[in-house]
């Protein structure tokens, strides 16, 4: 008989290790301005009745939000990922966080400061697309 609350923890963090823990516990100390404005309309079911996490582990990465009801990754990127190494290396991340049935969604910096309100409603809009239940979260 499999151990609920283990289970549950495999599937929210797909094993991360403890050092992405350590990682992400860093990373919520000093998220980015556009981190925290996005941050504060995700934050206690406020968009939309769902529970997103920040700087949450999942697997070898650290999102910067994830809502495990939906399996959806929201990325808050800044310029640096312009670059192509980084864009590559984000670009391997998605595919292999994909074959794990996690979705990612990207914004940049400027659309979250200027356009916030447009964000959102293509979170909602993306988030109903997904056609996942939404169950209640850990």
């Amino acid at each position: 008989m499999a151990y609920l609350g283990k289970s549950r923890e495999f599937l929210l963090h797909l094993e991360a290790g403890e050092e992405i823990f350590q990682r992400a516990k860093a990373l919520r100390h000093k998220m980015t301005e556009a981190e925290n404005t996005l941050w504060f309309q995700l934050k206690n079911r406020k968009l939309n009745g769902l529970k997103f996490r920040r700087q949450h582990p999942v697997h070898l990465y650290i999102a910067d939000f994830y809502c495990h009801e939906k399996h959806l990754i929201i990325e808050v990127d800044g310029g640096i990922h312009n670059n192509p190494l980084v864009k590559e290396h984000d670009e391997n991340r998605s595919a292999e966080l994909d074959r794990l049935g996690i979705t990612i969604i990207r914004f940049s910096n400027e659309q979250i400061m200027q356009n916030l309100e447009t964000v959102l409603k293509e979170i909602i809009s993306f988030t109903i697309t997904l056609n996942r239940p939404t169950s209640p979260s850990p």
